[in-house]
């Protein structure tokens, strides 16, 4: 195993995904390029492109999302295991991806999923790209499930946010990792139950009418039922991938706090949702600003370590600041 070898884990985060093409960006023109990229969720699709040279594309697509189109890229599903069928997404990664497959690629990559059932955390390392990345991304409850040697997959996150520790088993010496949800965790509190001078109150929302003809009374159902209910009430799908942030969330303190990366960039995401897609050019714009904070502390390091051929222990903790 050589020395100096890069690391880099891309964690989930939903649409805030974007901001790690912009981390992407930053490193590349410091010449940092990783050696290894290990990805969940969101980080397994952008993480996947890259590694097969794609970012280009990846980030042309981002870039062209509107509300209008991503609510066109859902096709809903009422009889199976998610909300959402993923077909119309599957047919768009097939078309910059193909037939791809990660053990083919120049740069080490590795999606990480959890199996249903046991719970298992599943590194996929080998077969189609694709297929790897959906069933990293597959969001429970929300996208189908994806079969990979006859066990069924979703989303990593429930078990790896940040997959730190798959960039060290595969060899990494230096481990760069990405959070995305670093300002929300940093305000995490304890809140009491609330009351007013009535008494606990529970507010119920009047289901409104939903008028329209030949099949736009449908979508308008379906648009207030997945993506709001009007006057602030989360939708569906805020409500799943919300809880799952939670638990994410208290995962990844956990694990970071047992295995922490050597450096860790935390782009400056409050006031971006979990579903807004649509704003890839901030996000981009604010994954590269985060990494380009970073570049000089990274740079010396990296080559502080190269310089003796020997690398240090990590960091005992950066959560939360340095450590004491």
């Amino acid at each position: 195993m050589s020395t100096g070898k890069i690391g880099l884990a891309l964690g989930g985060g939903a649409a805030r995904g974007w901001a790690h093409i912009g981390v992407l960006r930053a490193l590349e023109k410091a010449g940092l390029k990783p050696d290894i990229i290990a990805g969940t969720s969101i980080g397994a699709v952008v993480g996947g492109c890259y590694a097969a040279g794609r970012l280009d594309d990846v980030e042309e697509f981002a870039r062209s999302l509107t509300k209008r189109r991503i609510f066109g890229l859902l096709d809903f599903n009422f009889k199976g295991t998610g909300l959402i069928n993923g077909q119309r997404l599957v047919e768009m990664l097939d078309r910059h991806l193909g037939n791809c497959n990660i053990e083919d690629l120049e740069t080490k990559f590795t999606a990480v999923a959890t199996e249903i059932g046991s719970g298992h955390e599943v590194w996929l390392s080998r077969g189609r790209l694709v297929d790897a990345v959906r069933a990293s991304y597959a969001l429970p409850g929300v996208f189908k499930p994806v079969k990979i040697d006859n066990r069924w997959l979703f989303d990593g996150a429930l078990v790896n946010p940040i997959p730190v520790s798959v960039c060290r088993a595969l060899g990494a010496r230096y481990v760069i990792a990405v959070n995305l949800n670093f300002d929300i965790s940093s305000r995490s509190a304890v809140t009491t139950h609330i009351e007013t001078a009535l008494g606990a109150v529970t507010e119920e929302i009047e289901p409104q009418p939903v008028t329209g003809k030949n099949g736009i009374a449908m979508r308008r159902l379906l648009q207030r039922q997945i993506f709001g209910l009007g006057d602030d009430a989360p939708g569906i799908t805020t409500v799943l991938v919300d809880a799952l942030n939670i638990v994410q969330d208290r995962i990844a303190r956990s694990r970071l706090a047992g295995d922490p990366p050597d450096a860790m960039i935390t782009p400056k995401l409050h006031g971006i949702g979990l579903f807004d897609f649509h704003r890839a050019d901030e996000l981009v714009q604010r994954g590269e600003k985060a990494a380009q904070r970073e570049i000089d502390d990274l740079t010396r390091e990296i080559d502080a370590r190269r310089s003796v051929k020997t690398l240090a222990a990590p960091r005992a903790s950066l959560w939360g600041g340095a450590a004491s």
